[in-house]
């Protein structure tokens, strides 16, 4: 196995001395730990050196035991006495008031490779309000779980960005959180005055199997790598009335719902000979989301090669032998606030709706690969690892 030094642990090391008689906020939550476990509060509100004024907990909240979308407020840190700002409640964005409190705002949160995956954004947010106010802001790197060479997916249209896809990045974008902050910094004329402390010792190649580090699930339903590793696809499902998943032991690799015989699903995804990917018939009873309590049938994905797949593609392909086998029962979820339907802001255009309505999603398939080709040259400058 590799031997990582991550970020956190770098910077212990070698750089305390640059923020030493600052006011020090911290954007993180429970997966900001370093190589031995030590949460990254804890260290830092124990660490003579650094003086911890301030708290920012994203989505799912500083101990990631919120559910997907559920908001809460702020609070006051019950060990290190600082207050704990929500950028998840009543604002995404942190406010004037919340910047008050430090000099120099930190992050160390695991990202896990997908477009949609809000952390990234927080990050954003945090940078535009660091530009704002003329504060410096230093990003502790990790791994991407999912490794870094694969690239998928289409680039966000200009009328599609939302909160689940803010910039036009691909939905597996193969970088890791410090790489995406120097990329939104500079393509998307953040200027936040920016560090970004690099890990020591990880490949572009490397999966979180090949890492010698302990792994803590950023959020309640990142189970395992093959969720990850299918999540750029099947995170789709979270526009349709069809399950992803949530409320089970492996969501975002079962989908189903009660009209679905899951038998003649299994089948006919199997049927498409899709490489590195099998689909099993499953029965599952969700406990919340969709269909709680129903008993629903589906298939469950399993993940043949790790290495390899190309989970875009291949829930394309699904998704179009759902709409063929029922037509007249899947449907797009509607949110009265949202401007387009959730499944095009997930997508990040109209052209795979439109395309699996038609039962021909190849536009959309297209409009990836000219989307992954455009961004893998666009994201070169900003790679430090190789």
């Amino acid at each position: 196995m590799m031997a990582v030094k991550l970020g956190i642990d770098v910077f212990l090391e070698t750089q305390v001395d640059e923020i030493r008689s600052k006011r020090i906020g911290l954007l993180t939550n429970q997966t900001g730990v370093n190589a031995s476990l030590d949460s990254t509060i804890r260290l830092f509100h124990n660490h003579t050196d650094i003086h911890l004024t301030a708290l920012f907990a994203p989505e799912h909240g500083l101990l990631t035991n919120k559910k997907e979308g559920e908001k809460f407020g702020d609070s006051r840190h019950p060990r290190a006495g600082v207050p704990v700002f929500s950028l998840y409640g009543e604002t995404k964005r942190p406010t004037d008031e919340m910047m008050e409190k430090v000099d120099i705002v930190m992050m160390d949160i695991q990202d896990i490779g997908a477009r949609y995956y809000t952390y990234i954004y927080t990050m954003a947010y945090m940078m535009e309000a660091c530009a704002r106010k003329g504060k410096r802001m230093i990003v502790l790197d990790r791994p991407n779980p999912i490794g870094g060479t694969k690239v998928e997916g289409n680039l966000i249209a200009p009328d599609f960005t939302s909160f689940v896809g803010l910039y036009p990045i691909p939905n597996r974008h193969g970088m890791t959180i410090g790489e995406l902050a120097a990329y939104f910094n500079e393509a998307f004329a953040i200027n936040c005055p920016l560090t970004v402390v690099e890990m020591q010792g990880w490949k572009r190649d490397n999966m979180l199997p090949d890492l010698n580090l302990p792994w803590v699930p950023p959020s309640p339903n990142v189970t395992s790598l093959d969720m990850m590793l299918l999540y750029p696809g099947t995170c789709l499902l979270e526009g349709l009335n069809i399950s992803e998943g949530r409320g089970t032991a492996q969501p975002f690799e079962m989908l189903g719902a009660p009209f679905i015989d899951g038998e003649r699903l299994q089948d006919a995804v199997n049927e498409l000979g899709l490489q590195h990917v099998k689909a099993r018939a499953a029965v599952f009873t969700p406990t919340y989301q969709k269909y709680a309590g129903e008993v629903c049938q589906g298939i469950q994905l399993h993940v043949l090669d790790r290495r390899n797949i190309d989970p875009v593609k291949t829930m394309v392909q699904v998704l179009n032998v759902l709409f063929k086998l029922y037509p007249d029962d899947i449907s797009f979820l509607e949110y009265g606030s949202l401007k387009h339907p959730m499944f095009d802001l997930l997508a990040g255009n109209s052209t795979l709706r439109n395309g699996l309505r038609i039962g021909d999603p190849v536009g959309y398939i297209e409009e990836c690969m000219e989307g992954t080709k455009q961004f893998v040259a666009d994201r070169e400058r900003y790679l430090r690892y190789r």
